[in-house]
């Protein structure tokens, strides 16, 4: 925890980071407003490791409530309802400045009008995907939310028509990604050359569960045409024991690497292709440059739920962004 001064008033901060890759954000944010803000800031709230790198006070630890798919929502339900609460709780305790709330739509947007009745001023970090489904929650931000910090420049548009202050600030990976040279650019391999694959399962233990297997599967049925050499990147999320058993049971050697620093980027550039979960991993290999194969799995009724709700022409962020199908 960062102290103040003597004599000079603190500026609290309420964050709220049910996730990865916006724990990394929020820490990024934060190193970024303590240049900015006169005396200390405190920050509290939701969080995960990086945030608490930046001396943050957590109310809990997101992993665990971040999950993906109805089922296992309902799993967890109990546990992000006491949090919920407890946010609340400390919000009227400490009267903080600011809400920053990032991403996380299905907690978020249902602690934003709390907050904003309890008089704290709500600002929307990555904007929930409302452009693809359930656009009838946009509402719920005009109301709610003071400001929203957008990504992608076609965020903007859509939400000025529905009311919303937005502001298009740009994709934080843009400066977290190196210029990176690969190793394969250049003549395709010799035959006996192995293949380089890393597979990138996600950051969630519901999506490694589903996704990690038919990744396994998909590298063992190539090793049997061409000889390959696997790399796993570990999210900070996912316990290194939950992937140990599944890599040893595999039919070809897979290293286990850690994924949550910048070497991350250097595995990915020396990668031939890169087996990626739907989501930030995505941009991420795309703006190191490896080709990629995207894919998603979930249960069956989110599935159901999804096909009827969703109204994109790409799941794969990569091909939302460049507006056409770069990858498969």
């Amino acid at each position: 925890m960062v102290r103040q001064p003597p004599g000079e008033r603190a500026t609290e901060l309420l964050v709220v980071a049910g996730e990865a890759s916006g724990d990394l954000y929020a820490a990024r944010l934060l190193t970024a407003l303590r240049g900015h803000v006169p005396g200390a800031l405190h920050a509290f709230g939701l969080g995960g490791e990086h945030l608490a790198a930046e001396g943050f006070d957590a109310v809990a630890n997101n992993s665990e409530i971040s999950v993906v798919g109805l089922a296992e929502v309902l799993r967890v339900w109990r546990r992000a309802k006491r949090i919920f609460d407890q946010l609340l709780a400390e919000a009227e305790r400490r009267k903080p400045a600011v809400a920053v709330l990032v991403d996380f739509p299905e907690f978020n947007l249902r602690l934003a009008p709390e907050l904003a009745r309890r008089g704290v001023r709500v600002v929307y970090y990555i904007s929930p995907q409302l452009w693809a489904w359930r656009k009838g929650r946009v509402k719920t931000v005009a109301r709610a939310v003071d400001t929203l910090l957008v990504l992608f420049p076609f965020e903007v548009d859509f939400y000025r028509r529905h009311g919303v202050s937005a502001l298009h600030v740009g994709h934080p990976l843009v400066d977290e990604v190196p210029h990176l040279t690969h190793r394969w650019d250049g003549p395709a391999p010799a035959p006996d050359e192995p293949r380089r694959l890393v597979l990138l399962p996600g950051s969630r233990r519901s999506e490694v569960a589903r996704l990690l297997p038919a990744m396994i599967g998909a590298v063992e049925a190539l090793s049997r045409d061409v000889p390959v050499s696997v790399r796993l990147l570990r999210a900070p999320t996912i316990e290194r024991s939950a992937l140990e058993a599944q890599v040893a049971a595999a039919g070809v050697p897979i290293e286990i690497v850690e994924g949550g620093d910048a070497g991350r980027f250097a595995v990915l550039a020396d990668a031939h292709l890169a087996l990626c979960a739907s989501g930030t991993a995505t941009l991420e290999t795309g703006l190191v440059g490896t080709p990629m194969l995207v894919l998603y799995r979930v249960g069956m009724i989110t599935g159901l739920m999804a096909r009827l709700l969703v109204d994109l022409p790409h799941f794969s962020l990569v091909n939302l962004v460049l507006d056409r199908p770069a990858v498969p």
